[in-house]
This record gives C-alpha cells, sequence and structure tokens, in this order.
C-alpha cells in the first residue's frame, strides 16, 4: 500500500489562486470539471471509493492511520467504465454509504500534484500531494502556505472545521450533491 503524502489548504479564491499557480510556473492539467464518486463502507478509518474525474476513472482503498501529512495509506486502481466498477463492488457485497460530487481542477507544479476543490457548502480549498514530504513542504511555500495551517485527512475534516459537524455524519450521509444541501447541515 503507498503512503498519500497530501496536505490541504483552506478559504482559496480561485481567481488569485490561479494566478499564483501561473506565477510559480505550474502546469493546468485538467481544468474544472464536476466529479461524482461512489463510496462504500468498509470499517473504521478506511473506505472505498470509485471516483470519475473526468480524465479517467479511479477505484481507490484509503485507509486512515492518522491526520497527518503521510498518515493515509492508499491503493488507486484505475478502471475504465464507472458504473462497472460500482456494480463490482456491490456484487461483491460492499454497501454504498455515499453518493458524492465536487468539482475539481488539477495542476503540477516540480512533480506534485496540485488541485483546486469545491464541494456542496464549503470554500474551495486546495490539496497539495507529492512524492515525498519535502517535495510538498517546498510547492506548498513556493504558493505562499505554511504547512502550519494545513488541514489533513478528508473532506469529513473540513466540514467539521466549518461547521462543527460530526465527521461520521459527514462520513455517512448518503447524498452530498450540488444543489441539494447535506442532511447534515439541515
Amino acid at each position: 500500500m503507498d503512503k498519500e503524502i497530501e496536505a490541504t489548504f483552506l478559504d482559496i479564491d480561485k481567481v488569485d489562486y490561479r494566478s499564483r499557480l501561473e506565477d510559480a510556473g505550474a502546469k493546468l492539467i485538467q481544468s474544472e470539471i464536476l466529479m461524482k464518486r461512489a463510496v462504500f463502507d468498509t470499517g473504521a478509518h478506511s473506505f472505498l471509493r470509485v471516483r470519475d474525474e473526468g480524465r479517467r476513472i479511479v477505484a481507490t482503498y484509503k485507509r486512515i492511520e492518522d491526520l497527518s501529512l503521510t498518515g493515509v495509506n492508499e491503493i488507486n486502481l484505475e478502471v475504465d467504465n464507472y458504473d462497472n466498477a460500482v456494480n463490482l463492488f456491490v456484487a461483491a457485497g460492499l454497501k454504498i454509504k455515499a453518493r458524492q460530487e465536487s468539482l475539481r481542477e488539477e495542476w503540477a507544479l516540480d512533480g506534485v500534484e496540485i488541485t483546486i476543490d469545491t464541494w456542496p457548502e464549503l470554500p474551495a480549498y486546495t490539496e497539495i500531494e507529492g512524492p515525498s514530504a519535502e517535495a510538498v513542504r517546498k510547492v506548498a511555500e513556493q504558493l505562499g502556505f505554511s504547512m502550519d495551517d494545513a488541514y489533513y485527512g478528508s473532506v469529513d475534516q473540513i466540514y467539521h472545521h466549518y461547521y462543527g459537524v460530526d465527521q461520521e455524519a459527514v462520513n455517512y450521509c448518503s447524498e452530498i450533491v450540488f444543489g441539494k444541501k447535506p442532511k447534515f447541515l439541515e
């Protein structure tokens, strides 16, 4: 299982941030698109997800060891059909715990992947993911971030930050999609 080495920074102004990325020499990999995902219950501190990323479809298993720069282990498998992948996991006995949507834009700088993410009812944020902690730190600092301000983990941490909601309520909300307020915020 691979380590996911990633830091998240909140409250991104997309227009300003895109300018900062361009000024730093980052390359746009994919313009902002709507991503859909099905998330399956695999027990405490882990999940399986099928996500349509526009240019590819990825099935991912993640296990969260701790909320740190290197605290998440993951396995990614590119698949060729979103519905078939979802149906495979359902047929294997896994239960879909959530259907989710988000907007994502992808950039690259010095071997590091940078995304601009927007989820329903949340301000935009960025994830900076790289091959090493040092690579992530270097790019984060180059873009004007302090690692002291980084968040780690999944989007449940971010909903908790803004709304104080229980992270399990986020993780087990059956639908987080645009145009419909998630049940945990009603």
